[in-house]
């Protein structure tokens, strides 16, 4: 890792669980935040989610925290929710997700916390935001999923609503929190203070409904689901070969006029219904039909191969062994491995920003066993004496 980091010197209290704050927070760790990750006794719930579990210790948990050090504080005893306040005076940022208010009942939200530290970003993730009369509902990806339109448009024409395959709204969400916090750290270069930032994920699945929102809000539409294919693109969807199904994405009309030639039939180029992309959308139908019957003539590979000859977009639809066999996963280091206290060498999926050129993202170190940075936690960030955090040890106060 380079010595200087993006983000070397900031130091970030997660006190958020399962996906959206600790992918936030991961992202943040991998581009040199020190991250202290503040869990109950029993552990971030996502420790207990699984299959599958290598050695008691699950993927999902270590998909969203590598380059965190683990602090174990039970909140309930006043004694903890004391040690948090403390380590927020000394903190640049803080990311919760609990549920509205409920961290007031322990003196650590924002109000509270500022009175300590007026130059802390502090982060509040919830489903449906601070107000509005669904604000104390809880927020689970696939009901927001619901809530958003993502699934009123994903899944086949004449099936049944089909969530995203992963929490695609939480990974969202932690993405938008990483861009909001590090727009308020360089707003604090000014104003020389901090702000409160309140995410949720429900404003974050609407804003990613993009052009099919604008399309409603513009001309009244209601995208309903229309399988693989686009509501304004054709063709640009799956299609069957002898043997396999890929993905053909036609952008624009030259693509289309090179694709069709590509494919041996020049006669669909002629058709001035088909010349440009308002004219396909039109004749949808008519002209998917008659792709369909041309791609089962032959193998997957072999269109693949005519249409990345003549520079049409079109690809494989892979599954994750195919993604990470493929030379451009290796090409572009995809997966990092970790040396982990219980598991020896842990792989893991690879920060997008590793290639930033002077102040790339780097792995720190794995993902942290329960209370693992306890004691160093308490004596680096807090100068506590190692007889206090015995006794804090040994009345369960800290795990």
């Amino acid at each position: 890792s380079p010595a200087v980091q993006a983000l070397s010197g900031i130091k970030i209290l997660d006190l958020s669980r399962v996906l959206a704050g600790p992918f936030c927070t991961q992202m943040l760790a991998d581009l040199g935040a020190e991250v202290l990750k503040i869990e109950s006794p029993q552990g971030d719930d996502t420790r207990r989610w699984g299959p599958p579990f290598r050695e008691g210790e699950s993927a999902y948990f270590l998909s969203a925290n590598r380059g965190k050090q683990s602090l174990a504080i039970d909140l309930k005893d006043p004694r903890g929710a004391n040690l948090v306040r403390r380590l927020a005076a000394r903190a640049d940022v803080l990311v919760e997700n609990f549920k509205c208010g409920d961290l007031q009942r322990f003196g650590l939200d924002y109000d509270a916390i500022r009175q300590v530290n007026k130059r802390l970003v502090y982060v509040s993730i919830t489903g449906f935001g601070q107000n509005g009369p669904r604000a104390s509902e809880p927020g689970y990806d696939v009901v927001l999923q619901a809530m958003t339109g993502i699934m009123s448009v994903t899944g086949d024409a004449d099936g049944e609503p089909r969530k995203v395959g992963v929490a695609w709204i939480d990974i969202l969400t932690g993405m938008m929190a990483a861009t909001g916090i590090l727009a308020a750290l360089n707003e604090r270069h000014a104003s020389g203070e901090g702000q409160y930032i309140d995410l949720s994920l429900f404003d974050v699945g609407v804003m990613a409904m993009a052009n099919l929102a604008q399309s409603h809000l513009m001309a009244g539409a209601v995208p309903r689901r229309m399988g693989n294919g686009h509501p304004q693109i054709v063709p640009y969807q799956t299609f069957r070969a002898a043997d396999d199904w890929f993905m053909l994405a036609v952008g624009n009309d030259d693509q289309y006029r090179r694709m069709v030639h590509a494919v041996g039939h020049p006669e669909l180029w002629e058709d001035a219904s088909y010349r440009t992309n308002a004219g396909r959308v039109d004749s949808r139908e008519e002209l998917v039909a008659r792709l369909e019957i041309i791609f089962a003539g032959d193998s997957r590979d072999a269109w693949l191969q005519r249409l990345k000859a003549a520079g049409v977009p079109a690809a494989p639809i892979l599954d994750l062994k195919g993604v990470f066999s493929d030379p451009q996963a290796a090409a572009r280091g995809l997966t990092w491995t970790l040396p982990h206290p219980k598991l020896g060498n842990v792989d893991g999926v690879a920060n997008a920003l590793q290639h930033m050129s002077r102040t790339p993202a780097r792995p720190g170190f794995a993902p942290p066993m329960l209370g693992q940075h306890t004691r160093s936690a308490l004596e680096n960030w807090l100068s506590l004496d190692s007889a206090v955090i015995d006794r804090l040890l040994e009345e369960g106060v800290v795990v």
